[in-house]
């Protein structure tokens, strides 16, 4: 099942240039959705601005779903993300963009961007980030988000949840200390994350909102629509 979030969106300019209408995202994690393989689902959900992938999702699956819907994909890697067609493409035609560069603001489709790939060290397998790294990338993506020229809100996209914010109660699932200062001090309007897909059997786990922030777990598929902040919500 496409779950569905709508927000309203504290940037009017980006309305401005869309004549008012909303942004609509469909943003991915972890596991495949069985309802876009239905036209009738897709055709509901379209039209569709932009893809985002919050990781462990395999490379064709993520160029299939940008194909159908026809839209510019956004993503992070998550720590399965290695190996293979990862790293190499040669066991397929199938081709990404580059993911987005950890810490580094990027403007697609009209909004700021700003992800973060991997998860924490925990000694395992994967793509996994130590900790000092994190957070020097966290304190550099503050630094250019503070410093930029026009600070419009920004959409945070890590595979990782902040520590103590949506993450999961086991080592591995964990999120990362770094992430939870970055969201203390840039305060996002929204943070789609991946990972933690044995807390989202329950719906209501999804979603936590916290010092204006909503931080969503974007396990299998989520409709988000950024509405004009002048706009009714229900």
């Amino acid at each position: 099942m496409t779950t569905r979030l709508s927000l309203l969106w504290p940037d009017p300019l980006l309305f401005e240039e869309r004549l008012g209408r909303p942004l609509r995202i469909l943003a991915l994690a972890d596991e495949a959705e069985p309802a876009l393989d239905s036209p009738e689902t897709r055709a509901e959900l379209m039209p569709i601005d932009l893809i985002i992938g919050c990781g462990d999702l395999p490379v064709d699956y993520l160029r299939f779903v940008t194909d159908i819907f026809n839209a510019p994909l956004a993503f992070v890697r998550g720590n399965h993300d290695v190996g293979g067609t990862w790293e190499t493409g040669e066991a397929t035609e199938v081709h990404l963009p580059d993911p987005l560069p950890d810490g580094r603001p990027v403007e697609e489709a009209g909004i700021t961007l700003v992800g973060f790939s991997g998860v924490p060290w925990h000694g395992g397998s994967g793509l996994q980030v130590g900790e000092s790294a994190l957070w020097r990338r966290a304190l550099a993506a503050w630094l250019r988000l503070r410093l930029g020229p026009r600070r419009p809100p920004c959409l945070v996209v890590t595979h990782t949840a902040p520590r103590g914010i949506n993450d999961g109660p086991d080592r591995v699932h964990r999120g990362s200390t770094a992430m939870r200062w970055l969201a203390a001090r840039i305060a996002p309007p929204l943070w789609l994350h991946g990972h933690t897909t044995l807390v989202t059997r329950r719906l209501e786990a999804r979603r936590i909102d916290q010092n204006g922030t909503i931080f969503y777990n974007c396990a299998g598929a989520v409709l988000v629509e950024l509405l004009p902040p002048d706009s009714p919500l229900d």
